[in-house]
């Protein structure tokens, strides 16, 4: 697969993956629940990790070209 694709891929993955996200952490809060609350937290983190890598590999073809 071209990276470009791949990348472009990843990130509409990590967007999609973050609809959901901020609904999670208000049922969470209410809730109480601090396991959930730290679950929905280490999704974000783990959304903006990918975020920043895809973006990356952009750059970097882009950089080679």
């Amino acid at each position: 697969m071209n990276p470009k694709t791949k990348a472009a891929v990843l990130v509409a993955s990590q967007v999609a993956g973050a609809f959901g996200l901020p609904a999670k952490i208000r049922e969470a809060r209410r809730d109480g629940d601090r396991l959930a609350l730290l679950d929905a937290v280490v999704t974000a983190l783990s959304i903006i990790t990918g975020t920043a890598l895809a973006v990356r590999t952009l750059r970097q073809e882009e950089v080679e070209k």
